[in-house]
This record gives C-alpha cells, structure tokens and sequence, in this order.
C-alpha cells in the first residue's frame, strides 16, 4: 500500500473561532496567529493506494468559489490533476473519494467549471463519493450557522451523475480502511481509521482540526454541537490513547501527525511526526 500526503491549499481563520472559549493568551502558546489574529491552516488531503483502489480523503476547496470566499485568503489552491501527475496518477485512476463532511474546505475541489463556465463537472469522473448520510441532509436543508459553508455546485453533480454513497453507519471500505460516524462540528462526519499493519492512522479532519485542539474543551466555535463535539471527541481520543493510534491533521499547518495519551480523564499530545515518519 503506497499513501501520499497532498497539500490542497491554505487560508486562515481567525483565532478566537478555532479556539472558541479558550483565551487567546492561553491559545497563542501553542498555535500562533498574526496581528490581525488570524491563524493559518491547510487543507492536508491524503491518497492512499491499496492496489485496487486509490482512495482520496477530501478534497480542499477548488477555485470555483474562491472570490466569494476571499475574507478566508486562501493560498496555493492546487489543480488536482497536475498534483496527481506529479507522483504518477491521473484524477480518472481514482476509485473513491471520501468526503470527511461537506463545508466548502472539504469537497469543493472535487467538481470544477468546464473550460467555458458554463457547468460544472467531476474532476474525478470514475470515483465513488462517500458522505455520512446526515450530513447529507444537513447539506440539503442546512441550518442558519451552517448555510453559507455548503455549496451546491460542490455536490450536486456528484448526486445527479450516480457517484454519490451515503453512509449510515460505520462500514469497511476496504479491508486497509474504515470509515465511521462522528457528531458535533457537524452531521454525520466521517472519520476514516487506516490500518498500516501494526499502526493505524485515524485522519481526524474537523473533529480535531489542529493538535492544539486535542484536550477536550478545546473547541472551536465553529463546532454546531459544542457538547456532542466535545463527547465524540473524547471517544475518539480514548481509543487513539489506548491502542496508540497516529492521528493525521488535515488543517495544522506545523503538525502533521500526533499520538496522545490519556491520564485522569485528560488528554495531551505526547509525540508528534511527519507522516513520512509514521511510514518509514
């Protein structure tokens, strides 16, 4: 199995939203932020080749919307393609794409205007879309904090091309990964838990987005369900601690991978890596 970390971007946000309650003195220890407050973060897609399928893991924003989202100041927004050819694949060789949830960081880049921009279509055409059911009728009639991070360009060719799997419960996508439910931030998150022989890497997406998220109060305003948030984060990270899981950050720009422990219902990172790290 061959896995490849690709870079799909960066923009910021501001500070007090990625940390939510926790004060900015107390945050801006551990991830740093500009003088307007703003913080940093990418958008860290992972391409794992088992062989018979090479599955994508989200897919950044694309630059369909990218005036309308310029408060965010993205930078370095990748043409797929050209990334995929540089470490020799196609957008057509992919089989999957799983989508950790639908904001516009996440599943945007996976549908793009034609050469005249008069529609909209897959960028990778052959490949099967996950997406947690739930969060697929929260895409569909969002609520009011939600509305304005889901786009319908971003799926709706997906749906109506047939390449579209909704998934209502945790399920085997292959016998290298599992995908399973996760609340708060949003609906119906998928977290997908990759097993590497003896490790197992668990891409996190926005369930932690940064490893200065990991202790468990740590969350973001952004987070729709701050207490369901905060509950299947703990489930997440008590598992991670016992069996020594390598969690993969898709937004810290400094970290890219992290194991944690757990002591007195409390949790810390204790080791961080390179993804390269983790596979050598």
């Amino acid at each position: 199995m061959k896995i490849y970390k690709i870079e799909a971007g960066t923009f910021h946000v501001d500070g007090g939203a990625a940390f939510g309650v926790v004060p900015k003195k107390v945050w801006q220890k551990r991830y740093p932020c500009d003088e307007d407050n703003y913080c940093t973060i990418t958008m860290r897609c992972l391409l794992i080749d088992t062989g018979e399928k090479r599955i994508l893991i989200d897919a950044g924003t694309g630059d369909k919307q990218l005036e309308y989202l310029k408060y965010y100041g993205f930078k370095g927004v990748i043409n797929f393609e050209t990334e995929l050819a540089k470490i020799g694949y196609t957008c057509a060789d992919i089989t999957d794409v799983i989508f950790t949830h639908l904001h516009f960081d996440h599943c945007g880049g996976a549908t793009k205007f034609n050469t005249d921009k008069s529609a909209v279509e897959l960028v990778f055409p052959n490949a099967t879309h996950w997406v947690g059911e739930l969060q697929w009728q929260n895409f569909l009639n969002p609520n009011v904090r939600e509305g304005d991070s889901y786009f319908q360009e971003n799926m709706m060719p997906i749906y109506e091309a047939g390449k579209l799997r909704l998934v209502t419960e945790n399920q085997v996508v292959c016998p290298e990964l599992e995908v399973r439910l996760y609340n708060g931030h949003t609906l119906g998150q998928l977290v997908s838990y990759i097993s590497l022989g003896d490790k197992t890497l668990v891409y996190v997406g926005d369930v932690i987005p940064l490893a200065a998220n990991v202790p468990l109060a740590w969350i973001s305003s952004y987070d729709i369900f701050p207490i369901s948030a905060m509950a299947e984060k703990k489930i997440l990270l008590d598992e991670a601690a016992e069996k020594a899981q390598i969690l993969f950050f898709e937004h810290d720009a400094f970290t890219e991978c992290c194991k944690v422990v757990s002591q007195y219902n409390k949790h810390k990172v204790e080791k961080t890596m390179t993804l390269d790290e983790v596979l050598s």
